[in-house]
């Protein structure tokens, strides 16, 4: 436990960091899956509003230092690929 009352602070900063951070990641999972669920029901204009969707909010939580610039663009790649496949 901290001591000191700085410690006590960020102990309780890192909390609330952390769940916000747990709260983007699994956002991003599941707009990932409807995504994926949109492209297995060969669904064309919901396909690409997800795609939409993905794009958004992976910028947000680039923007938020949550993810890495080059993994949101390796990511959204990717699954455009997928649409250009099916």
């Amino acid at each position: 436990m901290a001591n000191h009352k700085s410690a006590k602070k960020r102990s309780v900063q890192s909390k609330v960091k952390n769940t916000v951070n747990k709260q983007y990641l699994t956002k991003i999972r599941t707009t990932i899956n409807k995504f994926n669920n949109s492209l297995k029901n060969n669904n064309a204009d919901e396909t690409i509003t997800s795609l939409r969707d993905v794009n958004s909010i992976m910028a947000k939580a680039v923007k938020k230092g949550i993810l890495k610039k080059e993994y949101m663009s390796r990511k959204l790649s990717s699954l455009s690929n997928y649409i250009k496949k099916n």
